[in-house]
Protein backbone atom coordinates (compact mmCIF):
# COMPACT_ATOMS: atom_id res chain seq x y z
CA UNK A 1 0.00 0.00 0.00
CA UNK A 2 3.14 2.30 0.69
CA UNK A 3 4.62 1.30 -2.26
CA UNK A 4 1.18 2.39 -4.51
CA UNK A 5 0.88 6.41 -2.63
CA UNK A 6 4.59 6.94 -3.32
CA UNK A 7 4.15 6.07 -6.78
CA UNK A 8 1.00 8.15 -7.04
CA UNK A 9 2.88 10.92 -5.23
CA UNK A 10 5.84 10.76 -7.16
CA UNK A 11 3.76 11.03 -10.54
CA UNK A 12 1.88 13.73 -8.91
CA UNK A 13 5.31 16.12 -8.34
CA UNK A 14 6.60 15.06 -11.78
CA UNK A 15 3.47 16.62 -13.43
CA UNK A 16 3.93 19.59 -11.48
CA UNK A 17 7.43 19.72 -12.42
CA UNK A 18 6.55 19.72 -15.89
CA UNK A 19 3.85 22.41 -15.80
CA UNK A 20 6.31 24.48 -14.14
CA UNK A 21 9.03 23.61 -16.76
CA UNK A 22 6.33 24.37 -19.61
CA UNK A 23 5.51 27.93 -17.45
CA UNK A 24 9.38 28.93 -18.05
CA UNK A 25 9.76 28.34 -21.15
CA UNK A 26 6.77 30.16 -22.35
CA UNK A 27 7.56 33.94 -23.05
CA UNK A 28 6.47 36.48 -20.31
CA UNK A 29 4.55 39.35 -21.66
CA UNK A 30 6.35 42.55 -20.48
CA UNK A 31 4.87 45.29 -18.08
CA UNK A 32 3.75 48.03 -19.86
CA UNK A 33 5.53 51.21 -19.17
CA UNK A 34 4.04 54.33 -19.04
CA UNK A 35 6.06 57.09 -21.49
CA UNK A 36 6.31 60.33 -19.38
CA UNK A 37 8.29 63.37 -21.55
CA UNK A 38 11.79 63.25 -21.40
CA UNK A 39 12.14 59.69 -20.52
CA UNK A 40 15.14 58.17 -22.12
CA UNK A 41 14.27 55.22 -24.10
CA UNK A 42 17.00 52.36 -25.55
CA UNK A 43 15.54 51.04 -28.78
CA UNK A 44 17.22 48.86 -30.60
CA UNK A 45 14.48 46.69 -32.48
CA UNK A 46 10.58 48.01 -32.90
CA UNK A 47 8.54 44.52 -32.77
CA UNK A 48 4.93 46.19 -32.83
CA UNK A 49 3.02 48.95 -32.37
CA UNK A 50 -0.64 50.12 -31.78
CA UNK A 51 -2.65 50.48 -35.60
CA UNK A 52 -3.87 53.62 -35.27
CA UNK A 53 -4.71 54.22 -39.02
CA UNK A 54 -8.77 54.33 -38.26
CA UNK A 55 -8.62 56.44 -35.50
CA UNK A 56 -9.63 59.54 -35.81
CA UNK A 57 -8.38 61.92 -32.14
CA UNK A 58 -5.55 61.23 -29.44
CA UNK A 59 -5.71 57.72 -28.50
CA UNK A 60 -3.62 55.17 -26.07
CA UNK A 61 -1.11 53.23 -28.50
CA UNK A 62 1.50 50.47 -27.01
CA UNK A 63 4.78 49.86 -28.70
CA UNK A 64 6.84 46.50 -28.08
CA UNK A 65 10.32 47.07 -28.46
CA UNK A 66 13.65 45.21 -27.71
CA UNK A 67 16.42 47.28 -25.85
CA UNK A 68 20.26 47.22 -27.21
CA UNK A 69 20.86 43.82 -24.65
CA UNK A 70 17.80 42.02 -25.99
CA UNK A 71 15.64 42.42 -23.28
CA UNK A 72 11.49 43.13 -24.04
CA UNK A 73 9.87 46.30 -23.13
CA UNK A 74 6.48 47.78 -23.53
CA UNK A 75 5.50 51.06 -23.60
CA UNK A 76 2.17 53.00 -23.63
CA UNK A 77 2.05 56.58 -24.88
CA UNK A 78 -0.47 58.93 -26.42
CA UNK A 79 -0.84 59.83 -30.08
CA UNK A 80 -2.69 61.31 -32.69
CA UNK A 81 -5.07 58.95 -34.47
CA UNK A 82 -4.60 58.94 -38.42
CA UNK A 83 -7.72 57.91 -39.62
CA UNK A 84 -9.50 61.80 -39.49
CA UNK A 85 -10.86 63.14 -42.66
CA UNK A 86 -11.33 66.85 -43.35
CA UNK A 87 -14.61 67.69 -44.55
Amino acid sequence: MKALVVLALAGFSSLALAEQADAAAQPQSPAVEQYTYGMKLDIAHVVSTTDVSNVCGVVPAQMTYEDSQGQRHTLEYQVMGSGCTGG
